[in-house]
């Protein structure tokens, strides 16, 4: 479940990066690509905070078994 847990984590900053490429930094919002690239990336964001909140858990409950 760990490895797994790290390969969303890198598939979510991949999918990150390729949103980051759609994004124009001239018109942010007008643009429907880049739209759709800025909330790739919250989306992504909001992904990897919640692996990492759960990774944590884990651990915590690791050491309150022990």
């Amino acid at each position: 479940m760990k490895y797994f847990i790290y390969f969303l984590m890198l598939s979510a900053v991949g999918l990150m990066i390729f949103s980051g490429t759609l994004v124009n930094p001239d018109d942010l919002v007008g643009d429907k690509k880049s739209f759709t690239g800025i909330l790739g990336i919250l989306v992504c964001l909001c992904i990897i905070i919640l692996l990492f909140i759960l990774q944590l858990s884990r651990k915590l409950k690791q050491k309150y078994e022990e």
